[in-house]
């Protein structure tokens, strides 16, 4: 059963801002809460510097804290998300598919033809919301996915034609 947090209301605003370098430490910090192995900060920042990048931060309220975020790169006709994380108090509010669709209308905006991703086969609730968005199976890689502690898990390659 999920937890509530009663200080959360489904009014609070959520907004989306680009995730500039500056914001690599909030990044950072929901990429540890979700992903073993997390990304570093360091990683993170070099990431938003890169000249394809295209990334977005999801913060709520009047206090912006940070509540998800989106990390893709462009590149031609093609986009590719790296990383997509809601932080787990705003988790089943809709900020993942706020964050995806914002980046969907960026990379169209950037003439991108097809988004791409990868998603481990064990991750239902990221599979129900890119297939609500019409992300296609386009193929596997096997063991894509190494977990400290944890066996290897394949990963889906999804792609969304614009």
């Amino acid at each position: 059963m999920d937890v509530i947090d009663p200080q959360l209301t489904d009014l609070e605003p959520i907004s989306l801002l680009w995730a500039s370098p500056e914001r690599s430490g909030e990044v950072a910090a929901i990429h540890a809460e979700l992903f073993n192995p997390p990304w570093s900060e360091e990683a993170i920042r070099k990431l938003l510097e890169h000249p394809a990048a295209a990334a977005l931060i999801a913060v709520a309220g009047m206090r912006r804290e940070p509540a998800g975020f989106v990390l893709a790169q462009l590149a031609g006709d093609e986009a590719e998300i790296l990383s997509v994380g809601v932080a787990p108090r705003f988790q089943r509010r809709g900020v993942g598919k706020k964050l995806i669709d914002g980046l969907i209308r960026a990379a169209a905006k950037a003439e991108a033809r097809r988004l791409f991703l990868e998603v481990g086969v064990d991750n239902k609730a990221a599979l129900r919301l890119y297939e609500k968005l019409d992300f296609k199976r386009v193929g596997i890689r096997p063991k894509y996915y190494q977990r400290r502690g944890e066996p290897p898990v394949d990963a889906l390659v999804l792609a969304l034609e614009f």
